[in-house]
């Protein structure tokens, strides 16, 4: 492995950077396949057990209420012990809880096995974070969030094509089992993989004398920059509109286009499933505008944003069958393009020692404000009205984040100018 001070920029060597990201995709890509596999099974469970629309609803808000929970606690043991016996330790419990769900008897027994699946996943996208910052050049980083971040379409994409199959096939119990399996295997080979060593805690004055950081300099480092809080909010409102797609797109296509549960699952798998192309393109972009424009981090997302609000609007709104849902596809590409670089800024602004935290703050927002509202907002919606008009909101809170997106861009190079420049250091 190479010297961390190798003019490449790689902490180790590349080759063994790239099989450490190769196993942190394939952990996300079967953490969402074991979050999401539930919804295209919403219509069988609902006919076993007589449950509402809201409550399959809840059935993915357990899993983000768990991790809004428990995310900034195992942030920081991600920070101050270990990326890589952490995010292991939690993939094999989330394999585990899936596993469990299988064996549920009742909606109660299954909401709590789905919140057990969360526990597991609590700290994984703040210990990856970390860890991809930590492995890669600083000028790369925003691609490989990007290529890393186009798991989660992927694995969604997959979790609902599988359910919606081995529930016509099998019955939606096999399901939750067969989805179990794969992620317990990279869990146990990540448990060996090698990481940095934790960062010091410390910054330096203007006398260059190192000074060990404090609480309230911890609370600084996050509330002196507008950028990053303006981020979180950001990416808290896309996420609600994507949480909202994946979990009720099957159904839309089910009620309003009369289409069977397995060709919907299919139809909105699809679509979803075009994010990656959408992630890391957005993070190759984001990259090559960064060379010329130093905020381009920020711009890239607000303008990616404001276009998948006027896609989706489109395709809701103005235009039926083949035309609409070609507009879905071009969302799909479209919709994730964001994360790449608003990701990157959540690592950029923040002290090297507190990435974990920082983008574990991300995931609280954006699982409190987003993923866990949007299912049991869009069930209400749906229950008190139609799932036309619930998805139909859908676009003007794309628009409200492309806003919070271009606001922050105005901060982002002061506010890169605060971070304390301490380097990384191999195991």
């Amino acid at each position: 492995m190479k010297n961390p001070k190798d003019r490449s920029g790689y902490l180790f060597s590349k080759r063994y950077s790239n099989y450490v990201f190769m196993l942190l995709f394939l952990l996300y890509m079967f953490d969402y396949i074991d979050r999401m596999v539930v919804t295209s099974m919403f219509t069988s469970i609902e006919k076993d057990w007589g449950i509402t629309h809201t409550q399959s609803g809840l059935l993915v808000s357990a899993v983000y209420w768990a991790i809004v929970i428990l995310t900034f606690p195992i942030s920081i043991l991600v920070d101050r012990w270990s990326r890589t016996k952490t995010i292991g330790v939690m993939a094999i419990m989330w394999s585990f809880a899936t596993a469990l769900c299988a064996l549920t008897g009742n909606f109660v027994q299954l909401f709590m096995a789905r919140m057990l699946i969360g526990v597991g996943e609590a700290g994984y996208a703040p210990g990856g974070s970390a860890m991809i910052s930590g492995l890669y050049p600083v000028d790369r980083r925003a691609r490989m969030m990007g290529l890393w971040n186009a798991s989660i379409p992927l694995g969604s994409a997959i979790g609902v094509l599988l359910g919606g199959i081995i529930a016509v096939k099998l019955g939606w119990r096999h399901a939750f089992g067969i989805v179990a399996i794969p992620g317990l295997i990279v869990a146990i080979l990540f448990l060996f993989v090698k990481d940095y060593k934790t960062v010091d805690l410390s910054f330096y004055d203007k006398n260059s004398n190192k000074i060990k950081m404090e609480k309230k300099d911890m609370i600084k480092e996050f509330i002196t920059k507008p950028s990053v809080l303006l981020t979180y909010l950001g990416m808290a409102l896309v996420v609600f509109v994507t949480t909202s797609m994946l979990t009720w797109l099957p159904t839309y296509f089910e009620k309003m286009r009369n289409i069977p549960q397995e060709t919907a699952g299919k139809m909105a798998s699809s679509v979803m499933v075009l994010a990656l192309i959408g992630a890391p393109l957005g993070g190759y972009l984001t990259d090559l505008w960064r060379k010329t424009r130093d905020n381009a981090r920020l711009l890239f997302p607000a303008a990616s944003t404001l276009i998948s609000a006027l896609v989706l609007f489109s395709a809701l709104t103005l235009f039926k069958g083949t035309v609409q849902y070609v507009l879905f596809l071009i969302f799909g590409v479209l919709v994730l393009a964001f994360i790449s670089g608003a990701a990157s800024v959540t690592q950029d602004v923040i002290h090297p020692g507190l990435r974990a935290t920082s983008y574990a703050i991300a995931v609280v927002v954006q699982n409190l404000l987003g993923a866990s509202t949007a299912p049991v907002v869009m069930g209400k919606i749906y229950d008190l009205t139609n799932i036309q008009t619930a998805l139909s909101i859908l676009p003007f809170v794309l628009l409200a984040g492309a806003l919070l997106f271009w606001i922050g861009s105005k901060h982002y190079v002061k506010d890169l100018g605060k971070v304390a420049m301490i380097p990384l250091v191999a195991e």
